[in-house]
């Protein structure tokens, strides 16, 4: 059985989350007022939301990993031993970072799997996650991506952003929608597609009407289904503590907190959250 080496990129959170070690992680860059920091490494999740609270008009853009540097991750992985890879990336349809990964695969002389998780955030973890015990209790690569069909499949993320300036601006929602809902002082309410895209399913004209419908849809969906379920904060984590209360009041058990990372939350931008399943 050949040995399989797990990479992740940092746009899951993996960072944040207790982990095997021999998962390598590659990360995004943000450049603010044109200073570069790498995500995590430069930059917590907590520094990042702070810094923009202070200072909400930041001239902000982030730089997916270069295939340069996935490239000397693959090599390096080679070199401790592994024969296999299996990367993971943020969705295709919101990042560039699948391509890059693509790219360096056909640079280097081993067998490498790039994974689109068509998705984002803790979707992106689990699958990492999962894949490296698989991979070291000697399961096939074929196994290992016959659960990660299963993960992708059954799945769904629902999100609340305070405003819609960010996705807009960064180009992950349509210039319409932004428009409209900055008219109207919407509230909208997105979804991860099945196809990775970021959607708009409905509009609340506030913030606690959007979250009550966000729980009322998330509850109905996963009646009667075994799930593991999380929730996702910004700058917002003690507001996200009262909403996974209610989750819990909704008979929804065993919740976890998870940041988004610096890099996503830059098209989001601060005061968004959300909250997710996946179905065991």
């Amino acid at each position: 059985m050949k040995k399989i080496g797990i990479a992740v990129d940092g746009n899951s959170g993996i960072d944040y989350l207790e982990r095997d070690k021999e998962i390598r992680i590659f990360r995004s860059h943000l450049i603010i007022e044109r200073e570069e920091f790498e995500d995590y490494v430069d930059i917590s999740s907590d520094e990042f939301y702070n810094r923009l609270n202070g200072n909400p008009d930041l001239n902000i853009s982030t730089a997916q990993t270069s295939t340069g540097i996935i490239l000397e991750m693959y090599e390096e992985m080679r070199k401790s031993g592994y024969e296999e890879l299996l990367v993971f990336t943020v969705s295709k349809e919101l990042s560039g970072t699948y391509q890059n990964a693509v790219l360096a695969a056909s640079m280097i002389d081993i067998d490498v799997t790039v994974y689109d998780s068509k998705s984002v955030s803790y979707i992106q973890a689990y699958m990492a996650m999962t894949a490296q015990k698989m991979a070291s209790e000697g399961q096939s690569l074929e196994e290992i991506v016959k659960t990660m069909d299963y993960i992708r499949d059954h799945n769904h993320i629902y999100i609340t952003v305070d405003t819609l300036k960010y996705l807009v601006k960064n180009g992950r929602l349509s210039n319409v929608a932004g428009a409209i809902g900055s008219l109207l002082k919407l509230k909208p309410l997105l979804e991860i597609s099945k196809d990775g895209k970021v959607e708009t399913f409905s509009k609340i004209r506030t913030t606690k009407k959007a979250r009550s419908l966000l729980i009322e849809r998330f509850v109905e969906e996963t009646k009667d289904k075994d799930i593991i379920t999380f929730v996702i904060y910004t700058n917002n984590k003690d507001e996200m503590e009262v909403f996974k209360k209610e989750l819990e009041s909704q008979g929804i058990e065993d919740i976890m907190l998870v940041p988004l990372t610096p890099v996503v939350g830059t098209h989001a931008g601060p005061g968004t959250m959300g909250v997710g399943y996946i179905e065991k």
